[in-house]
């Protein structure tokens, strides 16, 4: 409903509003918890020794983008308004940058820290997960230009070595 709302002060009052939804953000400052933000998550638990449970297989397919593409797409969005405005876009990683949330993701924090990784224990599924998703970002590329450039892998490192540096931020929490 919130997004209809914002069409409608575009359609109703001529405010330049564009809708963006958004799939799995990750980045530098992200403080993930097990239930929000699961690729910081997963770092900053597997970095501090901290417990982590998979819920069903882990072989649930997401899509990822990565902080930086994000901005940029809020940027060109608002440099093409004349385009964007009253739209609606998916944004997120696309087909390019989907990964299942444990199977391939273990291998590839292993490589971004430097270590392998012990499997992690699994519980059952949680209502409402869904086994696929990513974004059809098509619409974001055509209209004003957006495409992810940051690799998921690329990414991935970028925020672990940022969890490392500091550290000192999540021992507490």
């Amino acid at each position: 409903s919130a997004d209809q709302y914002v069409r409608d002060y575009h359609r109703i009052y001529g405010l330049p509003t564009v809708v963006f939804r958004q799939s799995c953000i990750y980045g530098p400052r992200q403080m993930g918890v097990e239930d929000q933000g699961w690729v910081a998550w997963f770092i900053i638990a597997t970095t501090l020794g901290r417990p982590i449970t998979i819920y069903g297989d882990g072989k649930q397919v997401r899509d990822l983008l990565y902080i930086d593409d994000l901005i940029a797409a809020y940027k060109m969005a608002v440099d093409k308004i004349d385009t964007t405005a009253g739209q609606v876009y998916n944004i997120g990683g696309g087909a390019e940058r989907t990964m299942s949330v444990w199977a391939e993701f273990r291998p590839i924090l292993g490589r971004a820290l430097g270590q392998p990784i012990a499997d992690a224990p699994h519980a059952e599924w949680r209502p409402g997960d869904q086994p696929v998703f990513f974004c059809d970002i098509s619409r974001a590329r055509h209209d004003f230009g957006w495409q992810p450039q940051v690799g998921v892998e690329e990414g991935i490192t970028r925020l672990a070595d940022w969890v490392r540096q500091n550290r000192t931020l999540f021992e507490d929490a």
